[in-house]
């Protein structure tokens, strides 16, 4: 019948969600195929994937349902985590994130879909936000300079360690740490430091800190600021101790303590570090949060991570970018410092704006609270005659439980309260911004004694003085600039976060086509769980029976990831690529040594790798040997097998990037597999490129022995201005054993400890690929990945004769990306591929990923996200850019003053009463008549990078700036 109904049936399953999130239509499709010279999809991928690492079947996932059939799903298991009230502390603690804050930052679009503020013009919004974060961090710290956020507290101690090492004039290879530093923190570091050669030495209560600095050499020392413990320890003396054999001292500080607390750069700390996480982000069950880096002036050029400095415009107004950028990983390689490439960008956003919502008044009301609230507690315990190991506090107490311990869990279990079990005999309680009065006498109910009576609040609050010591009390200003001082009103809060946002490019206004960043839709459906109550408000060291709902998360995640790969086990630990790199690379250093072959050190990595590649292989102690790349970018096997053959005995492993970072399936990659491992060494797989191959084909069938994958890439979790992020580390099954534990969460490890402060790293966004996966299917994945190709052949296609394709397949074809050669341009009129980037801006566009891999190109990446409209309109912008330069090379404009040398153009400059260009203000400013009704004016001009490193300032800019401009 024709006009017959479809079935409940039929209804009940259409993917509806898979058509939403794939942009591209079936007619989009037929107009597509002809442009590149297809008949078919099938046809095309077939002509682009080679056949010898086709799968060799479909994944095995469950049907795809509805957004709504997914929510209910989710939220089922989200029932399962049990929101207690938690007083574990260990660097997590309760917070209430603003309510302007959360609606306005941390579930908007405008902020989360941004990209890493690597285009300067189009980023000045969120650099702001970035700036006045490390200001903050500046001012509470008391340090000369702050990076723009770390991933967590343990590795932002492990980076400390490592900056320490390389700043030092001691050459010694022992760091000490005190033994009243989070568990978290000391196991990261013994991690970390492992691979380098670097010895830990932990005080103990008999061999203290100070004893252990007295008593032999060392190149740095780590204490906490607060203690563990809860006692604030008088650090003061120890600077003094290192300073004098040339060693650093580290300091891991609590921010919201330290508006109380003397600041560790008052009393000559060297490096302080530790977490944003109570600045109103939830606890997540350990993730994300911002970590933060702060150190003295001298150490500045070595500070790993990002930095937002203030230089100027083309015109000399302040303008924000990301200042010391020649020491970014893609540059440097193997000589970089740090791994580190996502960061924990949105996060620190809100941590930032919690200061300026709160201002310096109100941060140290919330301290005061916290401390008076410790105070009363702390009293109250003795009153009952329980004895206190630490006789000073901020948050946190220390209460010998003896005999009662298990008495006093057991009251806490049944209540739905949290404490921390540190030692047999000891329970520890911290409290926070949530905590209230009915709190505190709860706790009181947990550990009083049989027959004694319960104390009485009021008869104590007038009573208890703050345990914080009277000498280390802070006397000094903090938060003084009127950005933290001026936003009072929820109106003014809610006004200074739009304007932020406006400045800025992120997907929620256009296509982002950055090459290898994959800038995909990242569904509402898919962002809701995340600030659910039963995923936010988690303790990452909670009863494993209160974590139920996240068990079963990460379990059906990594079966689902493990089905996309082809691999046998997955770790969801690590909490950004690098760190699934790093861990990846431990998991294969290890097995080598379980094995005896400990001298397996060499790391075999293609000039065309991204640069994390050789950076990771430096941490993990491996020695890095660059292999060559032909003329069509591919790796150079004759080459790789000549190294092969000359570090047999010592290959360890070699790294490569599937498809390639110039975008091309190489058709070898399974004789390189075979290569290596005829040499005892195995295949590191980086993931980056994954949004290319799910469901077509799998690193760990066609001969990957480990990948990270890129959560926030492939798998939807969105970039956040430039993290958080989710690193998963995957790996063949001889290697499972050496996937990275988590002793400090009772999670064993075979060589391989913890790589992040908490053993579900990041766990708070793993819901948004979970959604992903679960409402698109095997099907609807592999679809993403087809249409992610196609686009990137139409674009590579309709441009061939405006832009070459720098590297394709024999048949002229890409993988998802192409790179656009703009070298012949700059060579013919002096146009660079720089310019083109900055005059995208005007055509309301952020610019491809820019001289990566190679200088002088343009990579682009359109993703399977975006509709064909807006394919379309990207390629008209191009041709038009290229139209432009066409007027240069033919002498209508000077090579010097033309709209792409001048490009972006602001609002400003173009109503200026001067116009001395030889082209219109109407096309400086509206170069498509389309852009008439929709514009996006960048907020400032080209932005001056050389004069932003000569002047290296990375605070808030003074008042007094803005007003002479």
């Amino acid at each position: 019948m024709p006009n017959a109904l479809p079935s409940f049936h039929e209804l009940e399953n259409a993917d509806e969600f898979i058509a939403r999130h794939i942009g591209i239509e079936a007619a989009d499709e037929a107009r597509m195929l002809p442009v590149i010279g297809s008949a078919t999809r099938k046809e095309l991928i077939d002509g682009i994937v080679p056949a010898a690492i086709r799968r060799a079947k479909p994944m095995n996932l469950p049907a795809p349902v509805s957004e709504a059939g997914a929510l209910a799903e989710l939220k089922a298991m989200a029932a399962k985590n049990k929101v207690a009230r938690n007083f574990i502390g260990q660097g997590y603690y309760g917070t209430h994130t603003p309510g302007v804050i959360l609606r306005n930052i941390l579930e908007n679009p405008a902020w989360y879909t941004a990209y890493t503020p690597y285009q300067a013009e189009i980023s000045q919004g969120r650099m702001e936000a970035l700036l006045n974060f490390q200001t903050m961090v500046c001012d509470l710290t008391g340090m000369a300079i702050a990076n723009a956020s770390m991933l967590d507290e343990a590795t932002a101690a492990a980076e400390a360690m490592t900056l320490a090492r390389r700043s030092v004039k001691n050459k010694s290879n022992v760091f000490l740490v005190a033994g009243d530093c989070h568990p978290q923190t000391i196991e990261v570091l013994r991690t970390r430091a492992a691979p380098l050669g670097i010895e830990i030495k932990v005080s103990t209560a008999t061999e203290t800190l100070p004893h252990l600095m007295a008593s032999g050499e060392f190149f740095g020392a780590l204490a906490q600021y607060p203690g563990t413990t809860g006692q604030v320890h008088d650090l003061r003396p120890l600077a003094g101790h290192a300073h004098a054999i040339g060693a650093a001292l580290c300091v891991a500080a609590d921010l919201l303590a330290l508006t109380l607390l003397a600041p560790p750069g008052e009393w000559d700390a060297d490096i302080v570090c530790g977490t944003t996480q109570r600045f109103g982000m939830p606890m997540c069950n350990g993730g994300p949060h911002a970590a933060y880096l702060a150190c003295r002036d001298a150490f500045k050029r070595s500070l790993p991570g990002r930095l937002v400095g203030v230089s100027v415009d083309v015109h000399g107004a302040p303008a924000y970018r990301l200042a010391l950028q020649t020491r970014e990983q893609h540059i440097r390689r193997e000589k970089a410092t740090s791994n580190i490439c996502t960061a924990q960008v949105l996060p620190a956003v809100v941590a930032s704006m919690y200061a300026v919502y709160h201002g310096p008044q109100g941060l140290t009301r919330i301290a005061q609270r916290v401390a008076a609230l410790t105070a009363i507690l702390a009293q109250g315990l003795e009153q009952m005659g329980r004895e206190l190991v630490n006789s000073t506090a901020f948050d946190s107490l220390t209460v010998k439980s003896g005999d009662d311990t298990q008495t006093i869990l057991d009251r806490a279990q049944a209540a739905s309260v949290n404490l921390r079990h540190r030692l047999q005999t000891h329970l520890g309680i911290s409290l926070d911004e949530t905590t209230t009065r009915s709190d505190i006498e709860t706790l009181w109910a947990l550990f009083v004694p049989h027959g004694t009576p319960m104390p009485r609040f009021e008869q104590l609050a007038d009573k208890a003085m703050p345990r914080i010591p009277a000498d280390l009390r802070r006397t000094s200003a903090f938060l003084t600039h009127p950005v933290f001082n001026t936003h009072k009103s929820e109106t003014a809060m809610l006004r200074y976060i739009r304007s932020l946002s406006d400045k800025d490019l992120a997907l929620d206004r256009s296509m982002i086509p950055l090459g290898s960043c994959t800038m995909k839709l990242n569904a509402t459906s898919e962002m809701i769980p995340v600030t659910w109550p039963e995923f936010a408000n988690i303790h990452p060291f909670a009863p494993a029976e209160q974590l139920k709902g996240y068990a079963e998360l990460d379990q059906q995640l990594r079966d689902w990831l493990c089905e996309a790969t082809g691999y046998a086990g997955i770790s969801l630990q690590p909490n950004a690529g690098s760190q699934g790199e790093y861990a990846g690379l431990l998991a294969i250093k290890a097995f080598h040594a379980s094995r005896g072959e400990e001298r397996r050190n060499i790391c075999l990595i293609p000039s065309s790798a991204h640069g994390t590649n050789p950076a990771s292989a430096q941490m993990v102690g491996m020695q890095v040997v660059v292999t060559a790349c032909d003329a069509q970018g591919n790796v150079d096997l004759d080459d790789l097998k000549r190294a092969c053959e000359k570090h047999s005995d010592k290959l360890a492993a070699v790294m490569i990037t599937y498809p390639s970072t110039h975008g091309v399936f190489e058709t070898g990659v399974k004789a390189l597999c075979e290569l290596v491992h005829s040499h005892g060494g195995r295949v590191y797989v980086d993931g980056a490129n994954m949004n290319a191959l799910v469901g077509v084909a799998a690193p760990g069938e066609f001969g990957g022995d480990v990948s990270h994958l890129n959560l926030h890439k492939t798998f939807c979790i969105p970039h956040g201005g430039g993290g958080p992020g989710v690193g998963p580390v995957c790996v063949v099954e001889d290697l499972v054993p050496f996937l990275p534990g988590h002793a400090t969460a009772g999670v064993a490890s075979h060589g391989v400890g913890a790589v992040s402060a908490a053993p579900l790293g990041n766990a708070a966004v793993l819901p948004i690929s979970w959604m992903y996966c679960r409402m698109m299917g095997a099907e609807g994945l592999q679809a993403a990945t087809e249409i992610a190709i196609l686009s990137a052949n139409y674009i590579s296609a309709r441009l061939k004769d405006h832009y070459p394709t720098l590297y394709a397949s024999a048949n002229g074809h890409v993988a998802h990306e192409c790179i656009l050669d703009l070298r012949p341009i700059k060579d013919a009129c002096g146009v660079t591929a720089e310019d083109v980037a900055k005059r995208l801006i005007d055509y309301g566009f952020h610019a491809p990923t820019l001289s990566f891999p190679v200088p002088g190109t343009l990579m682009v990446e359109p993703t399977e996200s975006e509709p064909l409209a807006e394919l379309d309109r990207f390629i008209d912008a191009m041709i038009a850019i290229r139209g432009e330069i066409r007027r240069i090379e033919e002498g209508v404009w000077p090579a010097d003053d033309n709209p792409l040398k001048h490009a972006p153009h602001t609002a400003a400059s173009l109503l200026g009463t001067e116009w001395a260009h030889p082209y219109s203000r109407e096309l400086g400013a509206f170069p498509l008549a389309s852009l008439k009704q929709a514009k996006y004016w960048s907020p400032v001009g080209r932005v001056d990078n050389v004069y932003g490193d000569r002047n290296l300032f990375c605070s808030c800019v003074p008042v007094s700036d803005y007003e002479t401009v």
